[in-house]
């Protein structure tokens, strides 16, 4: 695949002139997408920014619409593919209202909404490591997808309790993967990275009362989110947040503002990147070869 190998190049040729000429080998690094609804299409915008810097991805994990975005941009599908489809997304695309105990709808349609980014249904046809976290809802721990059918651990990563049935999935009732792991800083440090990098999508306080039953609770969880010391923000090394809070869930009209937002707050952490980047990068032996010129 020559033009993998010409992008590889070219990514680790900008990674080292991005972290000032670095000597030795360089670190993986992984971002970790977080949840968000339609606040995560700012994801693009960040996707985007590396992209244009040349910074190498080596392995991705993410939650709720940070998993479906993941899973695409894992598979090779184009950002400006993945920015045209969050234009044209609605809750009908991935949504379907049901009576239940347990929700107001599935999220079935989650699989064939997949299949529009790429046709690779396993983690193991993905072209980067991968992971897809959920939440077991009877445990209260953090589930991690690495192997097996893409399909079914996306449903369960965005899951959101309240909205969508929970999905049962070998002897496990699973849930939105942000309860446990808002940002999977520790899936990407599990799949080897040395440097995580989070991005995180503030909610916010709501310009008016809530409008209906998903609203009250997704401001409850953020509520909750904001009065405590996430485990995650202590495993990332840098944390990317786009100003993306006034945005509702339902919002994926503003997808131009979204990676607008996701654009300008990557290039504002670039200073933090780099100063990771260049901490893992070890000085040249004192014995090394001298480098010859003509």
């Amino acid at each position: 695949m020559p033009t993998t190998r010409k992008w590889l190049g070219s990514a680790v040729r900008g990674l080292r002139s991005f972290a000032y000429g670095g000597a030795g080998e360089r670190p993986r690094i992984g971002l970790a997408l977080g949840g968000g609804f339609a606040r995560g299409i700012a994801h693009i915008g960040v996707l985007r920014v590396f992209q244009e810097e040349g910074i190498p991805i080596d392995c991705l994990a993410g939650t709720s619409v940070g998993a479906l975005i993941g899973a695409a941009y894992a598979s090779g599908a184009t950002l400006d593919d993945m920015e045209r489809q969050g234009s044209e997304t609605r809750f009908r695309d991935f949504g379907r209202w049901t009576l239940s105990r347990m929700g107001m709808a599935s999220n079935e349609r989650l699989e064939d909404f997949l299949r529009k980014f790429t046709t690779a249904r396993y983690f193991e046809e993905l072209k980067l490591p991968f992971a897809i976290v959920a939440t077991d809802i009877v445990r209260g721990e953090s589930v991690y997808f690495t192997t097996g059918e893409i399909g079914i651990a996306l449903r369960a990563s965005c899951a959101y309790p309240g909205l969508f049935l929970p999905v049962e999935y070998r002897g496990h009732s699973l849930v939105d993967g942000f309860l446990t792991d808002a940002v999977p800083t520790r899936a990407v440090r599990a799949l080897g990275a040395n440097i995580a990098i989070g991005i995180y999508l503030e909610p916010g306080e709501l310009k008016d009362k809530p409008r209906n039953t998903i609203e009250v609770i997704g401001r409850a969880f953020s509520i909750i989110q904001e009065t405590q010391d996430p485990p995650w923000r202590h495993a990332a090394d840098v944390v990317i947040e786009p100003d993306v809070h006034d945005v509702l869930w339902d919002g994926f009209i503003e997808t131009p503002r979204l990676i607008a937002a996701g654009a300008a707050a990557t290039r504002a952490a670039a200073p933090k990147i780099r100063a990771a980047i260049a901490r893992h990068i070890p000085p040249p032996s004192s014995d090394s070869e001298p480098v010859r010129t003509r």
